[in-house]
């Protein structure tokens, strides 16, 4: 419905008596402007910060900024990230001061691929000197859904030690994906590699890895004397990353063909919300969260992209486990440009990075909003839980950019606050 002026001056009205206009992205400098974020935040377990656009160098420090507020200020202990669940591991004993500076490339491969090494490093300083240290935990599918090799490959050492005989089931596993992942760098190549398997190689994957998965549950009694009841958890969280893995295979083929579907695009969504609820129960008491993940993966409500594909995204999913617990902020931008993923079967990572040119904002969202409001050249924080609605009861916040195309949805539903940022620079650390 389109959003009539006299609503535009309301939301511009709005806007500009409830946003706050922040100092500074430097996550080094005073952090007393973001006290109003409190507010936001109350007692939250799980609090989101996304990101309307990866490779964005303003929304990684305004992310470490506000991380730090949180740990510092608020008791938050541990930074969960979209981030393979299983390649976190070695991340986190790095992050806490195990090994060299120098050790990054090793030991967090993928960060320093897709563009968070400076989020890592600043983060290993911030250990080091700070009285509030932040662990780390990877919520994701190995590499994003483009590999199978860093979930299962940890799980084969754990089957030396408690059960030899279930190991040829992960060799089958490790035989097939190597047949098509071995040149894949993310789950739009992966997609497309695994279409190129014969239908019997393609079944005999997802068989076998539901055996392993079968096997490790009803055999927990027995592995868990020989191990830990954590090591256990552990190999068997790493085992159901393959499995969903093994359905994005497929599911990245069918968005990349045209016939992606929301319960296929949700399969990795609910393993990132279940990877945080795993977090949480294994947490010490009172353990607080900083979830960092795009914002359509911690948007609240379903949502719709571009051309009516609806998704189902991980914030959903904690919506209905955590309800007040769980609290989303996304992070925007006003600019008129922003890097953008174009799919090309031809790339090592199955799109290509270039700038995108965006129209100006639509009427309706919170960029057009900032804009009429004249915030559009400030960094702004501005909580939208009490934001207008029409007489219906609806919001009138009903759209927001994502990447370079718009998502409608009712905004002051699926976020709690947004943080805007009025620049956009091309993270130069991306490899491509």
């Amino acid at each position: 419905m389109p959003v009539q002026p006299a609503s535009r001056t309301v939301l511009a009205d709005w806007f500009r008596e409830h946003s706050t206009t922040l100092t500074t992205l430097d996550p080094h400098q005073p952090l007393d402007d973001l006290e109003v974020f409190r507010e936001v935040v109350g007692d939250a377990r799980v609090v989101a910060i996304g990101e309307g656009a990866h490779f964005v160098e303003e929304f990684s420090r305004a992310r470490q900024r506000v991380l730090r507020f949180l740990a510092e200020r608020c008791g938050f202990t541990v930074l969960a990230m979209e981030f393979g669940f299983s390649e976190a591991f070695p991340l986190d004993r790095w992050l806490q001061g195990e090994g060299d500076d120098g050790d990054l490339a090793k030991v967090g491969r993928f960060a320093t691929k897709w563009g968070a090494a400076d989020l890592m490093r600043w983060l290993r300083y911030h250990n080091r000197i700070s009285a509030h240290p932040l662990r780390f935990a990877g919520i994701d599918v190995p590499e994003a859904g483009g590999a199978l090799r860093p979930a299962l490959e940890p799980v084969a050492e754990y089957l030396r030690e408690v059960d030899p005989d279930a190991l040829r089931l992960v060799d089958t596993v490790l035989e097939i994906s190597d047949r098509f992942l071995k040149d894949c760098g993310s789950g739009a190549a992966a997609g497309a590699a695994w279409a190129g398997l014969q239908p019997s190689e393609q079944n005999e994957l997802t068989a076998t890895l539901a055996r392993l998965l079968l096997r490790l549950r009803a055999a927990e009694p027995l592995y868990v004397p020989r191990s830990s009841q954590s090591r256990f958890d552990i190999a068997r969280r790493r085992v159901e990353a393959a499995c969903h893995t093994d359905y994005m295979f497929q599911a990245m083929n069918a968005l990349m063909s045209g016939r992606g579907s929301a319960a296929d695009l949700a399969v990795r969504e609910i393993y990132m919300a279940e990877s945080v609820r795993w977090h949480l129960e294994r947490a010490a008491p009172g353990t607080r969260i900083v979830l960092a993940a795009h914002n359509s993966h911690i948007h609240k409500t379903e949502l719709e992209l571009g051309g009516g594909l609806t998704a189902l995204p991980m914030g959903q999913h904690l919506q209905r486990m955590l309800g007040q617990d769980y609290r989303a902020v996304a992070l925007i931008h006003t600019s008129d440009h922003v890097p953008e993923m174009y799919p090309d079967q031809s790339a090592a990572v199955g799109f290509t990075l270039a700038e995108a040119r965006l129209q100006p904002a639509e009427p309706g969202s919170v960029e057009a909003a900032l804009t009429d409001a004249g915030l559009a050249d400030r960094i702004t924080l501005t909580n939208l839980r009490h934001a207008p609605r029409d007489a219906q009861g609806a919001p009138l916040l009903n759209n927001i950019r994502s990447q370079s195309s718009v998502l409608s949805t009712p905004v002051s539903e699926a976020f709690d606050a947004v943080i805007a940022v009025p620049t956009v620079t091309r993270d130069r650390t991306v490899p491509f």
